[in-house]
């Protein structure tokens, strides 16, 4: 009798799971999510030694929602290929910066071939374009000129980066920004650090899928020298640049000697950097959504942006 029992409950268990599988199934197919690209860098805990990734070591939570990785390309090999855009403010000091410049056009000139370099300026909250996107280097390495050095040309620094991703073109390669300013937003004055010009660039930059690195260079006129204003744009760049993947560098309250270790680690962190793919999943309305990616590799961290924007279903 218990046999008959036991077996009864096995066939009704299996035919309640044949039942439950399409519909499962269905569910899936009906919510295949939208595919998402970003920037990704692996950095070592401990060393100078980073162990390789593979998309199979990567998870992608959305919130308590797990979303399916589709593919992990590195940037060396990736078929999409890169593009670079250095954002230079016109209001820091020329006598500043003018040693600086060949550290620049070096790190150019050193990028792999058909990689794309621009070169931009700020001024007056937009970014004026002396060389768009171009894979000759020695091109985009001669456009680097001197800042005017005016304090009165400096709008948001973050005004200026909105203007370039507003205009720069649609396409499917990895896209990075190198910031070059002081960060100080002389349009906010509202006694904290939750600066809404910041917030709108960084929205931005997350939904154009863009790296922003930031190097501190002392600004001219007043505000270079006065501490507190020094601090929250030094902090402004800090928070851009985490929150889009990338890294922010400043040495204390002035100018390093030379850009050329920051260079430097900005080259090291791309040998390190993928492009991650992912099925992100919709909501009801289109917007951004927070994500955070990870990796159970020993002695890796994953960094990447911290939201995405997603079309709704």
């Amino acid at each position: 009798m218990k046999l008959r029992v036991s077996l009864y409950a096995t066939v009704v268990a299996v035919l309640v799971g044949l039942v439950a599988f399409p519909a499962w199934a269905q569910q899936e197919a009906a919510f295949p999510g939208t595919s998402v690209s970003i920037v990704v860098t692996a950095e070592a805990h401990h060393g100078a030694d980073v162990p390789e990734i593979r998309a199979q070591d990567v998870t992608v939570m959305q919130g308590n929602q797990r979303d399916p990785v589709v593919s992990l390309e590195p940037l060396s090999s990736s078929r999409a290929g890169l593009q670079m855009f250095f954002l230079v403010d016109d209001s820091l000091s020329s006598s500043d910066l003018g040693t600086k410049l060949n550290d620049l056009r070096s790190f150019i000139n050193a990028q792999p071939a058909g990689s794309e370099i621009g070169i931009a300026y700020m001024r007056n909250g937009t970014a004026m374009i002396l060389q768009n996107l171009t894979s000759n280097h020695a091109d985009a390495a001669k456009a680097l000129r001197l800042p005017v050095g005016d304090a009165g040309s400096s709008g948001s620094p973050y005004f200026s980066l909105q203007d370039l991703l507003k205009r720069w073109p649609q396409g499917k390669a990895a896209r990075h920004v190198v910031m070059i300013t002081d960060g100080i937003d002389s349009y906010w004055d509202g006694g904290s650090l939750d600066d809404p010009y910041v917030d709108a660039a960084i929205t931005q930059a997350q939904r154009a899928g863009v790296v922003v690195n930031a190097i501190y260079a002392r600004g001219e006129g007043h505000l270079g020298h006065t501490l507190w204003r020094v601090n929250w744009g030094q902090n402004f760049l800090s928070q851009v640049a985490d929150a889009t993947g990338g890294e922010a560098y400043f040495l204390a309250n002035d100018s390093p000697v030379s850009f050329t270790p920051y260079l430097n680690q900005i080259a090291k962190r791309m040998q390190h950097q993928y492009l991650l793919t992912f099925k992100a999943q919709p909501g009801s309305k289109s917007g951004m959504q927070p994500v955070k990616v990870r990796t159970e590799v020993p002695n890796v961290d994953l960094v990447a942006q911290t939201r995405v924007f997603v079309p709704a279903g």
